[in-house]
C-alpha cells in the first residue's frame, strides 16, 4: 500500500522487555504518587510509562511500566510501602510492550488517538493501559502482539521514523 490516504505522523515507536505493575484501590491522597515513584527511584527502578486515575468511589489506581528484569524488586518495594499508601492490591503483567505514535502537533490533530486504537482493535490487540501527551499517544499491550501492532499502525499512518527496542 502506498502512502496515499495515510495520516502523517512523526513516527511509531515500540519498546519491549517491560512489565506493568498496578497498585489498586489507593486512597485519593496527594502524597501517594510521590511516595510510590520515589520508592522506585531509590531502588534505581526507572518508570517508563505511568497512568493514575481516580474512580467514582474515590479510589486511585496507578499503573506503570518498568524493565522486566526489575519486576521482583519493584514488587518487594511495593510490599514494603503497601500499608503506608493504603493500597488494597497489587497486580502485574510480566511480558508487555509499549507502542507509541508520536507527533508533532497532536493538539491540532484530534483524530490520531481514535485512528490508533481503532487500528489496534480491528486486528484484535487488547490495550492494557493508555497514556497520552501533546505530542504522543502510547499504550501497553502484550509483548507477543507488538509486531502485529506495528504492522497494522504502519498501514494506517505514514511514519518516517520507527524506533523499536526489544529485550534480548
Amino acid at each position: 500500500m502506498g502512502n496515499e490516504g495515510k495520516v502523517k505522523v512523526g513516527g511509531i515507536m515500540a519498546n519491549g522487555g517491560l512489565a506493568t505493575v498496578s497498585i489498586l484501590s489507593l486512597p485519593d491522597r496527594p502524597d501517594v504518587p510521590g511516595m510510590v515513584l520515589h520508592a522506585m527511584g531509590k531502588q534505581n527502578i526507572n518508570i517508563e510509562f505511568v497512568v493514575l486515575n481516580v474512580d467514582i468511589e474515590g479510589n486511585g489506581n496507578m499503573t506503570f511500566c518498568i524493565d522486566q528484569k526489575y519486576l521482583e524488586a519493584a514488587l518487594e518495594v511495593l510490599e514494603g510501602i503497601k500499608s503506608l499508601i493504603e493500597a488494597k492490591g497489587i497486580s502485574y503483567h510480566p511480558n508487555v510492550a509499549t507502542i507509541s505514535v508520536f507527533g508533532p502537533h497532536f493538539r491540532e490533530r484530534p483524530m490520531i488517538s481514535g485512528l490508533m486504537f481503532n487500528t489496534l482493535g480491528t486486528v484484535g490487540i487488547n490495550v492494557l493501559a493508555i497514556s497520552t501527551s501533546i505530542s504522543s499517544c502510547s499504550c501497553v499491550i502484550q509483548a507477543d502482539q507488538a509486531e502485529d501492532a506495528l504492522r497494522a499502525l504502519h498501514e494506517t499512518f505514514e511514519a518516517p521514523h520507527q524506533v523499536t527496542k526489544f529485550a534480548p
